[in-house]
């Protein structure tokens, strides 16, 4: 090769016109409702692998996982999608979170099904990916027999179940508070007139909260909280060779659907009656007290009337052998002040 085609062929020289069906593509990805959803998608699939990876270390691995792992897999997963997108779509995750911020009004309801249908898909991807990488444990551990319920169940590595100690009610006021209590901190952690978390430190913040959720309450439910979290890998599961007794059993399909946004609409509300709307004003600086002041004191001056002077011998009444009065001490303990 000679060192003219060296020159023509290198490329540092060579531009790249891109194709009118790549300017599309960038056009469309460019779009503020793509990217919110292409954002939902990913930050739920990031979480929801590593969720359902830990539940699968729990159950095929003997000890290789445990209830504690499936917790910090799940809190720092959340973390991880929040860094994928919280500053596209605030990673929300979480369909129960979404719609209590459309019904409150912090959210458009036109965003709803976007973010839905991200959180979804992406739930149910990682569903199938946990099943292509755990095939061979999968039907070992079964033998080949997939089931939802008893001691080769492997179901519930994807979906929340009932436990046998639970009845249906129960259950259902259970995943109404619990995803109460995460939809009122969620709001007390973001809040930026209340105590916030740090800037930067909200994902971490969360997945904290997330761990200690599931490490306190997790017990009952499974702690669905999330209709994005159960219901995709549910219908995975129906697709995959489970069949209909994945909603059949306990007739439990429905309440991770219903329940959590119930739930979360609640605990928003309580935080914003009592705490968001009882959060104090910020006292005025003072610059501005002293500015006030300052103009008070000009307008005492000017109205009140000039004295006139007076042919009277000023009288001291105070004696001429009386010692100089010295000021007090001050105390020898500052006073102290605490900042929540």
């Amino acid at each position: 090769m000679t060192h003219a085609d060296k020159k023509r062929r290198s490329p540092h020289k060579s531009k790249m016109i891109p194709s009118p069906v790549l300017k599309r593509m960038q056009a469309i990805l460019q779009k503020e409702t793509v990217r919110e959803f292409l954002a939902e998608l990913m930050s739920t699939y990031i979480m929801m692998v590593f969720g359902l990876g830990s539940v699968a270390h729990m159950v095929l691995g003997n000890k290789l996982g445990s209830f504690l792992g499936v917790n910090l897999a799940f809190g720092f997963g959340v973390s991880m999608g929040m860094h994928v997108a919280g500053k596209i779509s605030g990673a929300h995750m979480n369909a129960a979170v979404t719609f209590a911020n459309c019904a409150i009004g912090l959210m458009s309801w036109m965003k709803f099904p976007v973010y839905v249908l991200g959180q979804f898909l992406g739930s149910f991807l990682a569903a199938a990916t946990i099943y292509g990488l755990f095939y061979g444990a999968i039907m070992e551990y079964s033998d080949r027999h997939l089931t939802v319920a008893g001691p080769i169940a492997t179901a519930h590595i994807f979906a929340t179940y009932l436990p046998d100690h639970m009845t249906l009610w129960r259950g259902f006021l259970d995943e109404v508070f619990v995803t109460g209590i995460l939809q009122l901190c969620l709001f007390a952690i973001t809040d930026k007139k209340n105590n916030a978390a740090l800037q930067g430190t909200e994902p971490v913040v969360i997945g904290i909260l997330i761990v200690i959720i599931g490490v306190s309450l997790g017990m009952n439910t499974g702690y669905a909280m999330n209709p994005s979290r159960d219901l995709p890998p549910r219908f995975f599961t129906f697709i995959a060779g489970w069949g209909t007794q994945v909603f059949r059993a306990n007739n439990w399909w429905w309440v991770p659907v219903v329940a959590p946004p119930l739930g979360a609409y609640l605990g928003g509300i309580i935080y914003l009656v009592f705490i968001g709307s009882t959060i104090p004003r910020e006292p005025p600086a003072l610059e501005q007290f002293t500015e006030s002041e300052d103009h008070r004191r000009s307008v005492i001056l000017r109205t009140t009337p000039h004295q006139t002077s007076s042919s009277l011998t000023h009288v001291s009444v105070i004696p001429e052998n009386r010692l100089p009065v010295r000021p007090a001490r001050p105390l020898s303990d500052p006073i102290r002040t605490q900042q929540f």
